[in-house]
């Protein structure tokens, strides 16, 4: 098991990784929580079927425990069920020293720890994920739920008290979920480091190569990449925006197309290549966007902006985006591999792009 420690201006907590290290969680809850008074499992209707009865049997030996399950997948993170999971969390009297346990992926993540944010003014959490998106997500305390109008738009700042990564969990994760996490293995590329985006080119041919060592190494190098800039940037006041790259027009395309029905992954894939268009058509790079799209396209990736979706409201979409100044849209562009930066984009150049599908 390899422990990580993610540094943020506000704190400093541990990330656990490894493979067949479920069994250790209850000592981790112990060493981060040791006055916890009892502990809430949140997860979602996918995940409860394969591990919810086995990790409710493992904690109870040691803890006061609960469940509370969501549907599986983006709508998860609505109002509703924000307020379904506060009012069971209040049936059952958690009080100030109640842990959450978010485990499943980033929407879970995001929305068990809004939860904890809320709750009571905001009660320890610990994010155990279990899918691959949620190497990013898992890390650095960005909590939420959706919006109509926009993605992510009402939410929170509010560190865990632990991640805890056990990615035997990842195993039962259907191809379409894989896709949606290695999108943002390769967004952590291209934001900070050639020689990984060089290696991802030179080892991983199709979805089925993500496993054993191959899967630990691109794991463990986008925590790294996450890590490193949450360090640097806990609220996204800077370099942390890069983060965002391929997010605006991706966010933009989940919410146009009804959450759910593409997957965050997805509309990253689509957005990050429309990020290298709009920097090539802006001068600031010479990206061999054909080659690019081919590589994503080898691996199942829709590459091309739906064409069901109407510019115009794709574009007032990305002026929701939380980087939009003054009803302005700024994106995260790349100068080259590991040069990203943000800029104001011209809507007259958006929508040229976005109706030359």
């Amino acid at each position: 098991m390899k422990q990580y420690q993610i540094e943020t201006a506000s704190k400093v907590y541990p990330l656990y990784v490894g493979e067949n290290i479920l069994p250790k969680l209850p000592e981790v809850i112990k060493e981060v929580k040791p006055n916890v008074s009892s502990v809430l499992i949140i997860t979602d209707e996918a995940v409860d079927g394969c591990y919810g009865k086995s990790i409710l049997s493992l904690l109870k030996s040691f803890f006061q425990v609960d469940k509370y399950v969501v549907p599986s997948g983006e709508q998860a993170k609505s109002f509703q069920h924000y307020y379904d999971c506060q009012t069971y969390a209040l049936s059952k009297q958690l009080d100030r020293n109640a842990l959450i346990l978010a485990v499943g992926g980033g929407v879970v993540g995001d929305l068990a720890g809004f939860v904890a944010a809320t709750y009571m003014r905001g009660i320890s959490f610990i994010q155990v994920p279990t899918t691959l998106l949620a190497h990013d997500s898992a890390v650095g305390g960005k909590v939420a739920i959706n919006h109509e109008s926009g993605k992510n738009m009402i939410g929170a700042f509010h560190q865990p008290e632990a991640v805890f990564y056990d990615i035997t969990l990842l195993t039962t994760l259907p191809k379409r979920e894989w896709r949606s996490g290695f999108a943002e293995v390769i967004k952590h590329a291209f934001i900070h480091d050639e020689q990984f985006y060089q290696w991802l080119q030179d080892n991983i041919y199709s979805l089925n190569d993500l496993k054993g060592e191959k899967l630990i190494y691109a794991i463990n190098k986008g925590i790294a990449v996450k890590a490193a800039i949450v360090r640097d940037d806990e609220k996204e006041s800077g370099v942390r925006a890069h983060l965002n790259f391929g997010h605006t027009l991706g966010h933009a395309i989940e919410a146009e197309s009804g959450y759910g029905h593409i997957s965050h992954g997805e509309g990253v894939a689509i957005g990050m290549l429309f990020a290298m268009r709009v920097s090539n058509a802006l001068g600031h790079s010479n990206f061999d966007i054909t080659t690019f799209e081919s590589w994503l396209q080898r691996f199942g990736y829709e590459t091309k902006v739906p064409s069901n979706l109407d510019s115009n409201r794709l574009l007032a979409k990305m002026k929701a985006d939380k980087k939009a100044k003054a009803s302005a849209v700024y994106m995260v562009l790349l100068k080259a591999i590991g040069q990203p930066f943000v800029e104001k984009v011209e809507d007259e150049l958006i929508l040229s792009l976005l109706d030359n599908r």
